[in-house]
């Protein structure tokens, strides 16, 4: 035993707390946090919570009554309920009491303020007490904490439930969603060494727009008509980048591009794309039952996708063989088709793209895969989330097509990494134009879209 855990041993023995730490490891290696913030009213909240669940239970699940009135008659109920208890409370605690009950029972439970404030982009749970939360692009703890391991489970099966998907230790990892869109991952024991861990990338209540991303600095005004034209001319285009760069955000804002006058059809693994056109069909993967049997994965709706008479297909994310599949659509005249891929530069791209379709078993030469790759692509979008938290178009790529076993790539925009970062430690890089007359402009002109070819020169207007 250490010095420092037989001083706190003797500290015990004497009847004295402990010192407040937040985390220690153990003897096996194992981090096991200990915190000094107890709710002085767990067991107060247990019993009231159990109380109203007995009071109204049924009646949460009535099919003939709206959200607004059962959330008025939950309100209502707890309130009696309360005043019935003996332990004195000021109002102050009366009122946040109840506030946390009501979010338990008809939300989240603790995490259900930090879905509800707009500023805040992603809530994490790395077990029942400790909550991170991101704002403004960086992570802050927060003093919010669920009662005890079964708290959270309760609060993560509530959640894949509704999206009729499951997590228990048969099946310790799923991908879900929430009503509105925001995506969820839950992973628990015993993969989860710690307690369950559940991560909630949000999105706003309304979509972000075009004028959204300029006005965050993601690009410039010329780059989104650009951008624009590009997909209203059926390029296929390709959005790249790492975890939380803001891939999807940028796929919903280029789906939003498509003309109203088109059949879209769009495939996710969790349905997260809002596209506002009126001939929108959308596709969500399934992952299998408890049996192990029915699954539907993005590769099948792919390829069904294809009987469905689609102008345009949107994939939400390409991860594994379905990328075969895709550059078979994009090859066989679905011009115009959106997707994206993890990467971190558009080279790195291309590379992962032929990886996933060497997933597809075909056993196809690498020149053959390189050749369909650059007959599918047309262009790459490149999204890096920069240390100060923004997320950056960092490249705006062609795909120019094949030198000898080599495709060519060249830069249209290119992020100015040179810029350096103001006294508020934000970067004042922005994108530029490289100069160069991107050649796909000839494969535009055929679906009747002329572009400006002053974006592309080197006078500042693409900053």
């Amino acid at each position: 035993m250490s010095l420092t855990d037989r001083l706190a041993q003797a500290q015990l023995d004497r009847g004295a707390t402990p010192p407040p730490t937040t985390a220690t490891s153990s003897s096996n290696g194992q981090r096991q946090r200990v915190h000094s913030k107890e709710d002085p009213f767990l067991e107060l909240k247990k019993t009231v919570h159990a109380r109203l669940v007995s009071t109204i239970g049924p009646k949460l699940y009535d099919a003939n009554k709206t959200q607004g009135e059962i959330e008025q008659q939950v309100r209502a109920t707890l309130q009696e309920v309360l005043a019935n208890e003996e332990t004195p409370l000021t109002m102050t605690d009366r009122v946040r009491i109840a506030q946390e009950i009501a979010d338990d029972i008809l939300g989240y439970g603790p995490i259900e303020p930090f879905l509800r404030d707009p500023e805040i982009t992603e809530v994490m749970v790395n077990g029942p007490h400790d909550i991170w939360i991101e704002r403004d692009g960086r992570l802050h703890r927060v003093d919010g904490r669920f009662g005890d391991e079964a708290h959270l489970r309760r609060t993560i099966d509530k959640i894949v439930a509704r999206v009729g998907r499951r997590v228990d230790e048969s099946s310790p990892m799923v991908d879900a969603r929430l009503p509105d869109g925001s995506r969820v991952n839950a992973v628990v024991p015993p993969l989860a060494l710690d307690g369950s861990m559940l991560t909630i990338r949000k999105f706003a209540a309304d979509p972000f727009t075009a004028d959204d991303l300029i006005a965050f600095g993601t690009f410039s005004p010329h780059v989104a008509q650009l951008l624009r034209d590009c997909v209203r001319g059926r390029l296929n285009i390709l959005v790249s980048g790492g975890t939380g760069a803001g891939n999807t955000t940028t796929l919903n804002v280029l789906s939003s591009f498509i003309p109203e006058d088109e059949r879209i059809v769009t495939i996710e693994d969790a349905a997260e794309l809002r596209l506002h056109q009126d001939h929108v069909l959308r596709l969500e993967a399934r992952p299998p039952n408890i049996e192990g049997k029915g699954q539907v994965t993005i590769r099948d709706l792919v390829r069904n996708a294809l009987r469905m008479r689609p102008d345009r297909i949107v994939v939400g994310e390409i991860r594994d063989a379905a990328a075969l599949d895709m550059l078979q659509a994009m090859n066989t005249g679905h011009d115009g088709s959106i997707s994206t891929a993890h990467a971190n530069s558009p080279r790195d791209a291309l590379a992962r793209v032929e990886t996933m379709v060497m997933m597809a078993g075909m056993d196809l030469p690498v020149r053959a895969i390189r050749e369909q790759v650059a007959s599918a692509l047309d262009l790459i979008i490149q999204q890096t989330r920069l240390k100060d938290g923004t997320r950056r178009i960092t490249y705006v790529t062609e795909v120019v097509g094949m030198e000898g076993d080599i495709i060519t790539l060249q830069d249209l925009f290119s992020f100015d990494y040179g810029a350096g970062w103001d006294e508020d430690g934000r970067s004042r890089g922005s994108l530029h134009s490289r100069g160069l007359r991107p050649k796909f402009l000839d494969k535009m002109a055929h679906s009747g879209v002329e572009v400006d070819l002053k974006v592309f020169m080197l006078d500042g207007l693409s900053r």
